[in-house]
């Protein structure tokens, strides 16, 4: 069965791409999938992240970079669909660049990280544009937003909540709040569930987002089937 692609971008640099990249990825392998990470952002940051991992504990997904690829990501990731379960692309932080644009003509879903904070949240119009073109051509493209760095008890992000009720893509119920262990998995080439308990308001973040984002994607295969 082909793979079901994720597409995580956004506009604005420090949104936590490859953090929700890194660990959605790390989480479908927890689950016994074979999972494969895009790296398409020319940072490579993804690439640098699996490569910190210890020899005796490697990144439980396959890591490539294809950011060298540009207009034809979608065409180099298709050649992939029928060796994984999952594909998860990080995509660089530009809504102007041909390469989530060409990312997301293959992805059956697109994952906007966003911090709850107002340049945050203007520079996402510049993507929600980017998927409601594109979904021209992806007819089956989904969409998601998924606030990182949330800190719940907050005004702002009380009023951020209401605003992106109305921008034109669904929130996910999950939020990822801003935890010293998803710094740490950057720094030790791991996923948080590699942390164990020390890990475990991350993991189970990180497990009922990935619980939803399977949920709109089975939804999304009912409907088209």
């Amino acid at each position: 069965m082909a793979a079901q692609v994720i597409a995580v971008v956004n506009q604005k640099g420090g949104a936590g791409k490859t953090t929700v990249s890194m660990n959605l990825a790390g989480s479908f392998a927890n689950r016994s999938h074979k999972v494969l990470v895009v790296d398409a952002d020319p940072q490579g940051t993804a690439t640098r992240w699996a490569a910190s991992a210890s020899d005796d504990q490697l990144f439980p997904a396959s890591v490539i970079g294809l950011s060298a690829a540009n207009t034809k990501v979608h065409r180099e990731v298709k050649k992939f669909i029928d060796d994984y379960d999952w594909i998860i692309i990080d995509c660089p932080p530009a809504a102007d660049s041909p390469v989530p644009q060409s990312a997301l003509l293959i992805a059956d879903l697109a994952l906007v990280p966003l911090i709850p904070s107002p340049l945050d949240m203007w520079a996402a119009v510049g993507i929600r544009e980017v998927i409601h073109n594109v979904s021209g051509i992806n007819e089956t493209l989904k969409a998601r937003l998924v606030l990182n760095q949330y800190q719940g008890n907050t005004s702002l992000a009380k009023e951020a909540l209401n605003i992106l009720s109305e921008f034109g893509i669904e929130l996910c119920q999950t939020r990822i709040a801003s935890r010293q262990v998803y710094r740490q998995s950057a720094v030790f080439g791991r996923a948080v569930q590699g942390f164990g308990a020390k890990g475990k308001e991350a993991i189970d973040e990180i497990e009922s987002l990935t619980d939803e984002l399977v949920k709109v994607l089975e939804r999304t295969a009912i409907i088209d089937g």
